[in-house]
């Protein structure tokens, strides 16, 4: 069998973390910020953790 290809666009959004958790980044943080609060901005500057409903299809999308 051929080995998986890694999907590329994937690999740019999605890195896996030592414990082989997947870890993303968040929407809504490019425009329109001036009335989202500063809470707001910060938070979603931070990585957040793939849900376990989509955790399968981009373990597979990353070749892992």
């Amino acid at each position: 069998m051929p080995k998986m290809k890694t999907h590329k666009g994937a690999a740019k959004r999605f890195k896996m973390t030592g414990s082989g958790k997947i870890t993303r980044n968040k929407a809504f943080k490019s425009h329109k910020l001036t009335p989202k609060s500063s809470t707001r901005k910060r938070r979603l500057g931070q990585k957040e953790i793939v849900s376990n409903a989509d955790k399968k299809k981009v373990r597979r999308m990353l070749g892992k």
